[in-house]
């Protein structure tokens, strides 16, 4: 442990000469330390000091110090030594923190950091894009506004023509239908022509025509345990079953009525306007496809029968005051089915005669029984 010294410690008891040198006089310059480091011991001298050309040099207080005391001496190699090693320090301090750190590049030119102008040159130029996009939008729109006015008035156009087109064709149900699709009776009850559902090729010999205004309406069915058919498809092959079947099995001419109405509340053209059918010459037949013993027509189908109706009324090919029967009114039959029976009943034009009780229908035109046994 150093223990204290009641002593003034000087340089010239301390330092040892060079040989050769002799003793050097240190009374003739003083060197006076700051007072502050010595009044306060929170400062604390460096603990290497370099000492060149300097006598008298008092090191800590002039009363007491404790601890050992070092003193080195330097020349002026020592001194270059020292300041290359220090140098080379820092110099290898730097280039490891320049490995950790990548140095901060620019995009832009210095003159560009520090140019008071840069704000405003580059709200200039965002100003610039703003108004080529807005161009450029305005061209896409004005090219799709004159589009889609070429496109309406090529549809357009073509409606036209395709309307003139039909004017020359023999239309059964008027010309409220476009493009030359199927004739449409309002709210979506199509007519479906004979070719259409793929009627026989073969020429087939009517000879009574329908001659207008009808006075009666007789409503039919398919029967025979026929099930309704519900899409174009199946409904034409139906069509062109009943009509192979009036042909080979009953010797008839061409398929039994005049016009059928299917599940779907569509017409299928069967001897039309303008050629009696089978049943009794004084009369329009129209045949529900299925059979309505056993099965329920739908709202669809009476509403295609009462716009077929209309239209005939509307044409003068039926009377204004046509009467409505069922076949089993004129014969022994269960023809149109007991579920298409009990729903006509109710329509205005239903005419109440009997074949049986009477009166007999037709008797006010003259119309035997026999008149309701047509053969066409």
């Amino acid at each position: 442990m150093p223990h204290e010294q009641d002593q003034t410690l000087g340089v010239a008891s301390l330092l040892q000469t060079r040989p050769g040198s002799g003793r050097r006089d240190f009374s003739s310059h003083t060197t006076t330390m700051p007072q502050n480091i010595f009044t306060n011991p929170a400062i604390q001298p460096s603990s290497v000091i370099n000492l060149s050309n300097s006598t008298d040099v008092v090191i800590g207080p002039m009363t007491q110090y404790q601890g050992p005391v070092s003193i080195y001496y330097m020349d002026a190699s020592m001194q270059t030594a020292a300041v290359m090693k220090l140098l080379l320090k820092v110099h290898g301090e730097r280039t490891a923190r320049n490995r950790r750190t990548p140095e901060r590049t620019y995009t832009s030119s210095p003159a560009s950091r520090i140019n008071p102008n840069n704000t405003s040159n580059n709200s200039r130029k965002k100003s610039k894009r703003l108004t080529r996009n807005t161009i450029l939008l305005g061209l896409l729109v004005l090219l799709v506004l004159i589009m889609a006015i070429i496109i309406v008035f090529l549809e357009l156009n073509r409606t036209h023509v395709g309307e003139m087109g039909l004017a020359n064709k023999a239309i059964l149900f008027g010309n409220s239908y476009a493009d030359g699709t199927f004739p449409n009776l309002g709210n979506g009850h199509l007519i479906i022509d004979r070719d259409q559902w793929g009627s026989t090729d073969q020429p087939v010999n009517l000879t009574r025509p329908l001659i207008g205004p009808v006075p009666y309406v007789l409503i039919t069915h398919i029967g025979v345990q026929s099930k309704p058919c519900n899409t174009m498809y199946k409904c034409s092959i139906k069509m062109r079953t009943i009509q192979d079947s009036s042909i080979a099995e009953k010797h008839l001419p061409d398929i039994s009525s005049n016009f059928y109405v299917s599940d779907e509340g569509n017409i299928y053209v069967g001897r039309s306007w303008e050629w009696a059918n089978t049943y009794a010459n004084n009369t329009l037949a129209i045949a529900f496809m299925g059979d309505y013993e056993r099965y329920v027509p739908t709202k669809r189908q009476f509403e295609g029968v009462q716009h077929l109706l209309s239209h005939g009324v509307a044409m003068q090919i039926l009377d204004v005051n046509y009467k409505m029967i069922a076949l089993n009114q004129t014969r022994d039959s269960l023809s149109p089915g007991v579920n298409v029976y009990r729903e006509i009943k109710k329509w205005s034009h239903f005419y109440h005669c009997d074949w049986k009780k009477g009166p007999k229908c037709g008797s006010e035109l003259g119309m035997k029984d026999a008149d309701w046994l047509g053969h066409q």
